[in-house]
């Protein structure tokens, strides 16, 4: 008899270029492990990513988006990660406010020496986001849609 298939999340990761992918390509050459249920996507800055990128991943079906990017005062862009910061915590307000779990969006702040906290960060997220269970409420079906 065939077992039931264990939940495992779908999250999309956007990473700074500089310093956060960094830290995942780190993890990867000290053979670190961590969660495979993230997509890393390089990005040039974490203050390029519009909310309207994390919120189309959550309406393709990811069930958790984390962006993370250099720390205060490293970025090569000088002040992007503080853009990054206001926004997203203006779009934590907005998940909230239609319904959606604040835990499912991520936020953090990671150089490219810091592959144990990627690692550390990576799990912790991946556990909650496990927690949390399916994200559905942004993803159109033919059931939504035909309402």
């Amino acid at each position: 008899m065939a077992s039931p298939k264990a939940y495992r999340p779908n999250i999309v990761a956007f990473f700074c270029r500089w310093c956060s992918y960094g830290a995942a390509d780190l993890a990867g050459s000290l053979r670190l492990r961590y969660p495979v249920d993230i997509r890393i996507i390089r990005v040039p800055c974490s203050g390029s990513m519009s909310p309207q990128y994390l919120l189309y991943a959550l309406m393709q079906g990811a069930d958790g988006v984390w962006v993370s990017g250099c720390h205060p005062g490293d970025c090569h862009y000088r002040i992007g990660n503080m853009h990054a910061r206001r926004r997203l915590t203006l779009l934590h307000n907005l998940l909230d406010y239609v319904g959606i779990e604040q835990q499912r969006l991520l936020f953090t702040w990671i150089a490219a020496s810091e592959a144990h906290k990627l690692q550390k960060e990576a799990e912790d997220f991946v556990a909650a986001v496990s927690a949390l269970g399916p994200a559905r409420r942004l993803v159109k079906t033919l059931e939504t849609c035909a309402i």
